[in-house]
């Protein structure tokens, strides 16, 4: 009875838990520029305050993350990581109908940088706890909260330093969750059904963020010259820019493939006699309608070149150009994403990673991902939970070199007008309260009984 009373004050609190992390500029400038000390300590209190002894780590001077562990009853099962990021990307004051880091709350929504990526479910996990010290709540497994820097650049300030300076904080986890899945996806179906859809990710493509490095003859922009660094470089980058990559299903998207189909009444077979996935991949999206979009971008590489910089002066043929290209690698594609780029860059251009993360996969049979399953269905009779691969990457990518197996779930029950994706990194960034308070009650009923 005490748990279920409680709910209110864990609504009240993940809401104002939200807007108070908001108020904390935690902006990620990249390069080493960030600063998440303050949004750190906050944390931190706010644990303590619940019984916890939760570490404040720097990295660097104001690069800080925290890490807790709430002890489970069973000392021989496997922990259970439970990770967000602290910091966000920037935001133009000017471009908002609110201040970005005002936390305002109105209209029943929380609004402000990091309301969605990712202040929200920091919050949620802080109110877990605490919900957990007030009611005598006691996980099965051992859990392990951790609040990292620097995700929304590389994680070198982050996950990456927790990983390699501080392995033995997540000793004896095997899973982990962590940013993106367990939000509502409302769908209409081919007979003309509403449906709602709770994408949970079980796997990232990887990051492959590349240099290019053309070098060529400088000289007087008035010569004719064949060895032309910036037209070798822009060869190049068309050439990249225009590539088709095949389609490769991987085990996680094949899934949600079939799990997507079923959902909608639409007849998926994959296992066909002589499916090809060039041919047959594209009508089947066709068929999928709006659905496609949750698998679309994950079933191919990808290589957008984002950067380009070259020369001083437009009379003076520079002797070096280069450019930036943002690779993104399905697990299983790193060997032809590389060869790919070797074609594509031909012998007048050089290539390097200037940020290489690998793909990562978790199984979608696994007892996590069927807890994940139940805790949202028992909010939300009636929904469909499927399997995703996401387009980019989060922490997850540092944890999975400890052996950890990441999934994507950070739940919240969206209303059909609200479009979540599009508010990521986006202006105007907010989440509804009773989002918030559904997403309280999905991760405690997840994490205090996760298999």
């Amino acid at each position: 009875m005490r748990d279920t009373e409680d709910w209110a004050t864990a609504g009240d609190e993940v809401v104002r838990f939200t807007s108070e992390l908001i108020r904390i500029d935690t902006t990620n400038g990249g390069g080493g520029e960030g600063n998440e000390r303050p949004a750190a300590e906050y944390a931190a209190g706010l644990l303590a305050a619940a019984g916890l002894e939760p570490r404040v780590l720097e990295s660097a001077p104001g690069r800080a993350n925290v890490v807790t562990r709430v002890p489970g009853t069973d000392p021989e099962a496997p922990g259970l990581l439970v990770h967000g990021h602290l910091d966000v990307v920037p935001a133009d004051p000017g471009l908002w109908s609110v201040h970005p880091f005002s936390g305002e709350v109105r209209d029943g929504m929380v609004w402000g940088r990091g309301a969605i990526d990712m202040k929200g479910a920091v919050a949620m996990m802080i109110a877990v706890a605490r919900h957990w010290a007030r009611t005598g709540v006691r996980p099965r497994r051992d859990i392990v909260f951790a609040f990292t820097a620097d995700e929304e650049d590389s994680a070198a300030y982050g996950a990456e330093w927790l990983v390699r300076m501080h392995p033995e904080l997540f000793a004896g986890c095997s899973e982990a969750i962590g940013e993106s899945g367990g939000h509502t996806v409302h769908l209409r179906a081919p007979d003309g059904r509403g449906l709602r859809v709770y994408p949970v990710a079980a796997g990232e493509r990887g990051s492959a963020w590349l240099k290019l490095t053309a070098n060529g003859t400088a000289g007087h922009g008035s010569k004719i010259n064949p060895d032309n660094a910036v037209g070798a470089l822009a060869a190049a980058v068309a050439r990249i820019d225009a590539h088709q990559w095949p389609y490769r299903l991987t085990p996680v998207t094949a899934a949600a493939l079939t799990e997507i189909g079923a959902a909608l009444g639409v007849k998926v077979d994959l296992d066909a006699p002589g499916f090809d996935p060039q041919r047959d991949l594209p009508p089947l999206l066709d068929r999928l309608g709006e659905a496609a979009g949750l698998v679309r971008a994950t079933l191919r590489e990808s290589a957008n070149p984002t950067m380009l910089d070259a020369g001083y002066k437009v009379n003076v043929i520079p002797s070096t150009a280069t450019a930036g290209v943002d690779g993104r690698v399905l697990p299983g594609g790193e060997e032809l994403f590389a060869r790919t780029m070797d074609e594509l860059t031909g012998p007048r251009v050089e290539w390097e990673y200037a940020h290489h993360s690998p793909p990562v996969q978790a199984p979608v049979e696994s007892a996590l991902f069927a807890a994940a399953r139940a805790a949202l269905l028992a909010e939300d009779p009636g929904a469909h939970v499927v399997p995703v691969c996401m387009t980019g990457g989060t922490d997850a990518k540092q944890f999975a070199e400890l052996g950890i197996a990441g999934y994507g779930f950070t739940p919240l029950l969206l209303p059909p007008d609200f479009d979540r994706d599009a508010l990521f990194h986006g202006v105007d960034e907010r989440v509804p309260e009773e989002a918030l308070r559904f997403g309280v009650r999905v991760l405690s009923r997840l994490l205090s009984g996760a298999e």
